[in-house]
């Protein structure tokens, strides 16, 4: 896999069995996505909470958008993939959707499809949304341009993905209805503004990167990294008098 790391190019050979350690792995984002980002607590046994119907209506729309899987038949998934290209990397030109440019933006591979099974279409929109509305962020950490940088730093667009399947699993998003005070209170925001779940995206992953730095983490840290992030990220969603995501401490990291 290549890095884009702060000044130059880093290249490793990722093993299967390090599949609870690397971000790029495609066996990371089966087996060890799961135990890093889905794992069962007993608060998450507690009863259901009830919905306005606006909320239920938002949470059936974001359901629908998590629902979609990546395909690379379709126009549109196609569209949307050479538009992230082009906002990532504006002075290169993309020589194809297969390509080996792809791993510059920290793909697993010269495909990026193979990556999206562990996020859906829905991870895709959410590395476009924050290209589009906090560009200075999403290009300081494509090229991991802020703060003293691991040699081994964790691939972009993979991490990315990750993010998204970790926010599904964190706030409850393929329940009926929420079974966490996180969930619940996600909900919220989300009635008043349905960008919601792309807007605390850009937020988690501003986040996350801060961790990383905080811990001066490497590759194998990623997992430490991601669960410290989640924590912080619930804590910051159950804070008292937080009316809008944009009241949250961490969406102060965001740089337009």
């Amino acid at each position: 896999m290549t890095f884009h790391g702060t000044s130059e190019r880093h290249s490793f050979t990722i093993y299967s069995s390090s599949a609870e350690v690397v971000a790029g792995s495609a066996a990371w984002l089966g087996r060890g996505l799961s135990c890093v980002c889905a794992q069962r607590r007993e608060s998450d046994a507690r009863p259901s909470f009830d919905l306005t119907p606006a909320q239920e209506e938002c949470l059936q729309t974001l359901q629908n958008r998590i629902d979609i899987a990546y395909d690379n038949s379709i126009p549109e998934h196609q569209e949307a993939l050479r538009a992230l290209w082009n906002v990532a990397f504006p002075e290169e030109e993309l020589r194809g959707l297969i390509s080996e440019q792809w791993k510059e933006m920290g793909w697993q591979g010269k495909d990026p499809s193979t990556d999206f099974r562990g996020g859906g279409f829905i991870s895709l929109e959410n590395l476009l949304f924050f290209a589009r509305n906090f560009p200075k962020s999403f290009q300081d950490l494509l090229r991991k341009q802020v703060g003293d940088r691991s040699l081994w730093e964790y691939p972009f667009a993979v991490a990315g993905v990750n993010i998204t399947f970790m926010l599904i699993q964190m706030l409850d998003l393929e329940a009926v209805k929420p079974r966490t005070l996180v969930g619940a209170t996600f909900l919220k925001f989300l009635a008043e503004n349905d960008s919601a779940f792309d807007l605390l995206y850009c937020i988690t992953f501003k986040l996350m990167d801060r961790e990383w730095l905080a811990m001066h983490a490497s590759y194998m840290d990623f997992n430490t990294v991601m669960k410290a992030t989640r924590r912080q990220l619930e804590k910051e969603l159950l804070m008292e008098d937080i009316s809008r995501l944009e009241e949250l401490p961490s969406y102060d990291l965001l740089d337009q």
